[in-house]
């Protein structure tokens, strides 16, 4: 498993090929992402900043951090939960597919996985069918991990 500051060299290096940078304060709130095991609001950044770094940062700028982030691929915006994760395909070289997240409800733990390629066409046909177009197809289901589904509900 790649450490923190690996994907973070990877994620400079795909800013770099991009034309972006990708600045100190951007690797602070990448930083917290990568290594949060839940989803992240920007004041949840916001905190981590402050207690990692002992340095505030005001809302704004990790709002506009978020953005750069999501925009160049590298963070997930949650829109159930109004929060976000690191793409966990930072340090891959390989095509990625459209991303489904599955959040527990319980500690908002959040796994991506790739949906597979039949599913989305089967579900444009459908969106397609009812009059509309599908812009995102990512998609969030709300779960409960295997750490927090009672124990006698799993048997």
């Amino acid at each position: 498993m790649k450490t923190a500051e690996s994907i973070i060299q990877d994620a400079e290096h795909y800013c770099k090929t991009r034309g972006t940078r990708l600045t100190a304060k951007r690797k602070k709130i990448l930083t917290g992402l990568i290594q949060s095991d839940k989803a992240l609001s920007a004041y949840e950044l916001i905190d981590f900043c402050k207690t990692e770094y002992g340095e505030p940062m005001p809302a704004m700028s990790v709002y506009r951090i978020l953005e750069f982030l999501e925009s160049e691929g590298l963070v997930h915006k949650l829109n159930l939960a109004n929060k976000y994760v690191a793409c966990t395909h930072i340090s891959c070289d390989h095509k990625h597919a459209v991303p489904q997240f599955l959040i527990c409800k319980s500690c908002s733990k959040v796994k991506e996985v790739s949906i597979n390629e039949s599913t989305i066409s089967a579900l444009n046909e459908t969106v397609k069918s009812a009059g509309f177009d599908l812009f995102n197809p990512q998609v969030e289901l709300n779960c409960l991990c295997d750490s927090c589904i009672p124990i006698d509900a799993a048997s």
